[in-house]
């Protein structure tokens, strides 16, 4: 590799870390033909997981960081003080193909800034995706950032070639969107998020290629005033209206030369953390966003406990439950107890009056579980006092046991 791509490297891969949904779940198992590229089958050496645990390699870069937009939260805004650089398409496909055959990457996650126009910047992002699909025979998972005020023609065309396609929202409100990024419009972005959730429903349905592993999105976490409350209310009405694979939340970073309209400092790390526990409350455990907020004060998740246990302390009459006649959606509120060790509970005990041993041999979260429990052998003091309970399970959450 020249020195002058080495340079274009350096830039563009720094410039795309704050891009945090560039996981690859969803995707499908895929084997490149003879004399192919790529390969979804493998295990890589980076940082994207699939459900079934497998981590895929991704080249991770921007196509460009130069932007006609001056977002306030982005470094890579129009008024920012950074070194730029830009990768032609060709120069793309040839880093991704030659880092596939080193085995560096099994895949690709390509963002870029605004250069231009929104379509010809879609169009370049597109042309990537097809030259490695149709000219190399690459298989590996790609994955595209996709331009919102691009013609949804192109959006089309990019889906027929990418596993996955994002939009990201950036903020919870339109409000701040309108102050922190006045070129962006959160109905334009909300209407493409729609027509993609159209067309991978359509693809499925007429068992066509468009996008199978779905789309995702990202929020930006504490560069504006919204509550978690207001930023888990917005991702359940992602899920529900436009079918969201998944929402990911990156806790503001200050940037250099920010905006006077930025806070100096940074959210703590764990109310990133705690969105994503709720997060996954919201996706997997029946939870309300109403419920999960609730076991904190003003709208904002608690940070010294994970919200499961949050909600079973602010709801103690429930518990302790028994394991071998509660209902699934109630153990699925045992702080301790995760999806497949309830579903490996409610299986077992149709066979057998469970003991605690046998719970510890279905859950490795049996001692969070433990004092949330009734089991044949086992039965806790009925968690009527909230504060006694927090003095009891405090060393626990010290150790790290909760949260």
């Amino acid at each position: 590799m020249d020195e002058r791509l080495q340079r274009k490297l350096r830039v563009l891969a720094d410039a795309a870390k704050y891009d945090a949904s560039c996981a690859s779940s969803g995707a499908p198992r895929r084997k490149a033909a003879p004399g192919g590229l790529g390969s979804t089958t493998g295990s890589g050496i980076c940082h994207a997981y699939t459900p079934d645990g497998r981590c895929v390699s991704l080249l991770k870069i921007l196509l460009t960081n130069y932007c006609l937009f001056d977002c306030a939260y982005c470094v890579n805004r129009r008024s920012s003080n950074v070194e730029r650089a830009r990768f032609s398409v060709d120069e793309v496909v040839m880093l991704t193909t030659e880092f596939y055959k080193r085995n560096y990457i099994e895949g690709l996650f390509l963002s870029s800034g605004i250069i231009r126009s929104p379509d010809y910047t879609m169009e370049q992002m597109m042309l990537v995706a097809r030259k490695l699909r149709r000219d190399h025979g690459f298989a590996g998972y790609i994955h595209l950032k996709t331009i919102p005020e691009a013609s949804p023609w192109l959006i089309e065309q990019a889906g027929l070639w990418a596993d996955r396609m994002s939009i990201n929202l950036e903020l919870p409100s339109a409000a701040s969107l309108a102050r922190l990024a006045p070129e962006k419009d959160s109905s334009t972005i909300d209407a493409a998020m729609g027509q993609m959730h159209e067309r991978i429903v359509e693809a499925k349905a007429e068992r066509r290629r468009f996008a199978p592993a779905g789309q995702s999105t990202q929020m930006i976490v504490g560069a504006d005033d919204a509550t978690d409350l207001s930023v888990l209310e917005t991702s359940a009405r992602l899920y529900g209206a436009h079918g969201m694979k998944r929402v990911y939340y990156s806790a503001f970073s200050p940037i250099p030369e920010a905006s006077a309209a930025l806070p100096v400092k940074p959210p703590p790390l764990q109310r990133e953390n705690r969105l994503y526990q709720a997060d996954w409350l919201l996706r997997y455990y029946g939870f309300a966003v109403e419920e999960i907020a609730a076991g904190g004060a003003g709208g904002m998740l608690d940070l010294e406990i994970d919200p499961k246990l949050a909600w079973a302390l602010k709801h103690r009459q429930h518990f302790p439950v028994d394991v071998n006649n509660a209902a699934r959606e109630m153990l699925l509120r045992v702080p301790g107890l995760g999806k497949r060790a309830v579903d490996k509970i409610v299986a077992a005990r149709r066979h057998t009056t469970l003991r605690l041993e046998d719970v510890a041999r279905l859950s490795p979260g049996l001692r969070r579980a433990r004092p949330f429990l009734i089991a044949a052998d086992h039965s806790p003091l009925r968690l009527t006092d909230r504060a006694d309970l927090r003095e009891r399970i405090q060393p626990a959450v010290q150790l790290g046991l909760f949260g």
